[in-house]
């Protein structure tokens, strides 16, 4: 293909964008999981059998069941190094097909075997794996159809749907939970995503060899961030400080997301005790949640190309820290208008990191090996899981997670410091 400039993107390039939003739609059960976890647990009862619809299923604590959780995002953030080099490689169709496949076994097989061992298996394993190969396609793909003025916006829209997957799985688990028990909801969603992203996924495409996106970049949101970036292979790049300081930026700002994501509809049942409907439908939270997510996946990726990634990561960062230290004296005050704001601002700093570092990545290191790059950087994601384990152990011995929330606060202040220091890497080779 010509590698003359072009004065729009192709049709292609949004399809592929709409596309990826889909599969993100069905990858993103993740974020609904604390609707599984309220089913489950039981800390005075764990270790006891169910009854009735759930008959079979055993009791667990709040740690033991954020272990399935927790592994399945370190083996996504893992997989997504792989998952890279077959978007970069073979085709991002393939990645895409193979990870659906992959998540809708492993929410069939959690159900079937109505076990703990199952969960471990099928959500936290093959959940994991799918997510990670699955979600590696669309956001490399897409983003190699434009140039960096538009990046923000691009990642935002395709990665929105993963954070938006809460917004429906949050309300239909829920419903399939109470109608037809936990393993009926794990086989009927496994179905439904298999058919959805095995259809979304034959429509992604990667832009033609030699393909040049509109030479736009009066707008860029990152100094310097034009397409002369050079394109930085994956061993040069992890020579870089600029490489670890993005990986420990992941972490920080993900840290705090997935501690919320996880406990979301204890923190709704906690805080409305005395409000039967709320705590009847704690996936109210989760929901509002999975919306947010999604928002500021679009939002924050839309100001990011008008402010700078730089600037939007601190601001991100910075305002939910202050809501999380205030969170414990939220829940105290039983204020469920509070409680929605401070945990919506949390979900929407986590929504936003996500868009904001493959852009970050596409503007440091280049777009051609971006799926590859990302992947390397997306570990710092992975690694963020630690501080949902350590709020659920902080729960089981406390009886809260305040300290978890300070905890988590004062690390997002960190990231705003590690952010202000991080500039662009020049290219010597």
């Amino acid at each position: 293909m010509s590698t003359q400039p072009i004065d729009k993107v192709p049709t292609q390039a949004w399809i592929t964008t709409f596309a990826g939003t889909a599969i993100n739609l069905c990858l993103g059960i993740l974020y609904a999981w604390s609707i599984w976890k309220a089913a489950l647990v039981n800390v005075d009862k764990a270790g006891e059998v169910m009854t009735g619809i759930n008959e079979g299923w055993v009791y667990l604590t709040n740690a033991q069941a954020a272990t399935p959780f927790s592994l399945c995002v370190v083996i996504f953030a893992l997989l997504m190094i792989p998952g890279g080099r077959i978007q970069d490689r073979i085709s991002p169709k393939f990645g895409a097909t193979v990870g659906g496949l992959l998540l809708a076994a492993g929410c069939i097989i959690a159900g079937m075997m109505k076990s703990y061992t199952g969960l471990i298996i099928g959500f936290g394993i093959l959940g994991g794996a799918g997510m990670g190969i699955g979600y590696a396609a669309p956001t490399p793909a897409a983003l190699k159809w434009f140039g960096p003025e538009k990046r923000g916006l691009v990642a935002g829209l395709v990665v929105g749907g993963y954070g938006g997957a809460a917004l429906y799985i949050g309300w239909l688990g829920q419903k399939l939970i109470d109608a037809y028990g936990i393993s009926g909801s794990f086989v009927a969603l496994g179905t439904l995503f298999a058919v959805v992203v095995v259809i979304a996924g034959q429509l992604l495409k990667a832009p033609p060899e030699g393909y040049v996106p509109p030479a736009n970049v009066s707008n860029a949101g990152v100094k310097g961030a034009t397409e002369k970036t050079h394109n930085w292979e994956a061993g040069d790049m992890m020579k870089t400080w600029q490489f670890y300081a993005l990986v420990f930026m992941f972490i920080l700002t993900t840290q705090s997301g997935l501690l919320i994501i996880s406990s979301a509809a204890g923190l709704m049942k906690k805080t409305a005790a005395n409000m039967p409907f709320f705590v009847a439908n704690a996936w109210i939270l989760v929901s509002f949640g999975g919306l947010v997510n999604a928002s500021g996946r679009v939002g924050t990726g839309y100001y990011s190309d008008k402010i700078g990634r730089l600037n939007a990561y601190c601001l991100n960062c910075g305002v939910s820290a202050l809501c999380l230290f205030a969170l414990p004296y939220v829940i105290s005050t039983a204020n469920l208008f509070l409680l929605f704001v401070v945990v919506g601002v949390a979900y929407w700093q986590y929504g936003g990191g996500l868009s904001l570092m493959p852009s970050f990545t596409a503007d440091f290191y280049g777009a051609k090996n971006l799926g590859f790059n990302y992947g390397l950087v997306f570990i710092g994601w992975g690694f963020g899981f630690f501080m949902a384990r350590i709020g659920g152990v902080i729960q089981d011995i406390t009886g809260s997670l305040n300290l978890a929330f300070y905890i988590s606060g004062g690390l997002l202040v960190l990231g705003v410091i590690l952010a202000r220091i991080t500039t662009k890497p020049q290219y010597t080779g």
